[in-house]
């Protein structure tokens, strides 16, 4: 337990040296601009001169602001977001609890960074900061009930809320994965084939809807842009961390990026296949039986790490790629799409999946 939780430490402090960089780059790329050039071959070494002059500037308190609630929201934000990873599954066996309800744990953890949020907000006494904060708080509360919903249809086919055990499920390691395709009239056991096959996102004909509406939820769980309003330069300044600077600035953002790496490997457990390799183990790709984690083994351990890493980054540049390409919500557009959009759409897709799972019995 230990160690993964010094893995996951690591994780989220180098989401943040790997995720500034690479989205300035991805944002130049896509605006047909440089990015950081100056500092360090290509800018590679901007992020340490940013957090070099991020650790020297003066830690200020407004003078009116409640200061024991100001100086504590960011560490309560990092830690909720922090204590989500203590159950995510990173390989066969290298995993920081092996909580029979890692599901539910996480998603209820998660939700502390909202106190976290209204706390930074409303101890800055500031109006901009407690309005931001507010919009937060009412945008992230929404979308908890789609992103809840989407994960409950992956809890209900994989008949558990143990992330792990969701995880084996989806590789060569499965059972009774047979009824896919038609693959068992023809003598094919796909248990035996595993890669993207076995995937919850194969599994379940509609789970690509239901992984698309947890990708966009988990957009709006990380106030990233589209769903950013409460940060709305335009109006907001900064939204909740207007007041704030120095290094307790760069711990919210460090809370951002971690966020963003949390959703995106939890997305890949619950649809990506988590660990295991997408490479099916048929003919030339029988590679698979060395490219998967394999339990009991090191060499295991670190393909299933490479493979989840992968996926997780995969999703971290889509959000990136969204980031730049799709404009600000108004507030109206954002609760529509929430309550009249996703809602009910997960609500039918949670109907269908158990409709699916009786039928699988």
């Amino acid at each position: 337990m230990f160690p993964a939780l010094l893995i996951c430490l690591a994780l989220a402090v180098g989401s943040v040296v790997v995720g500034v960089y690479a989205e300035r780059k991805v944002s130049a790329f896509i605006q047909d601009r440089l990015g950081p050039m100056e500092v360090g071959p290509y800018g590679s070494l901007q992020l340490i001169a940013d957090l070099l002059k991020l650790l020297q500037k003066e830690d200020i308190v407004p003078k009116l602001a409640d200061r024991r609630l100001f100086l504590a929201a960011p560490l309560l934000i990092f830690t909720a977001i922090f204590a989500g990873y203590s159950v995510l599954p990173l390989s066969p066996d290298w995993q920081g609890s092996g909580a029979s309800e890692g599901v539910y744990f996480l998603l209820a953890i998660v939700s502390f960074d909202i106190l976290g949020l209204l706390m930074a907000g409303w101890a800055s006494n500031n109006k901009y900061s407690l309005i931001g904060a507010m919009r937060a708080v009412a945008q992230i509360i929404s979308y908890e009930i789609p992103l809840g919903l989407s994960v409950l249809c992956v809890v209900m086919l994989s008949q558990s809320l143990n992330l792990q055990e969701i995880s084996y499920q989806q590789g060569i390691h499965a059972a009774e994965l047979n009824y896919l395709f038609g693959l068992k009239g023809l003598g094919i056991d796909v248990s035996e084939v595993g890669g993207f096959l076995t995937w919850n996102l194969v599994r379940m004909p509609l789970f690509f809807i239901a992984f698309l509406i947890f990708f966009i939820t988990s957009l709006a769980e990380c106030n990233r842009a589209p769903f950013d309003m409460s940060e709305a330069e335009s109006e907001l300044v900064g939204g909740f961390h207007t007041e704030y600077s120095g290094y307790r600035w760069a711990l919210l953002f460090l809370s951002e990026y971690a966020m963003m790496l949390l959703v995106s490997i939890l997305g890949a457990v619950l649809f990506l296949g988590s660990w295991n390799t997408p490479l099916p183990n048929l003919g030339p790709l029988r590679l698979a039986d060395w490219t998967s984690g394999q339990p009991g083994t090191f060499y295991g351990n670190l393909t299933g790490i490479f493979w989840i890493l992968l996926k997780a980054a995969a999703l971290i540049f889509v959000q990136m790629w969204v980031r730049w390409t799709y404009p600000r919500l108004r507030v109206d557009q954002l609760m529509h799409l929430c309550w009249k959009v996703l809602t009910p759409a997960a609500l039918i897709l949670v109907l269908l999946t158990g409709v699916w799972r009786l039928l699988m019995v």
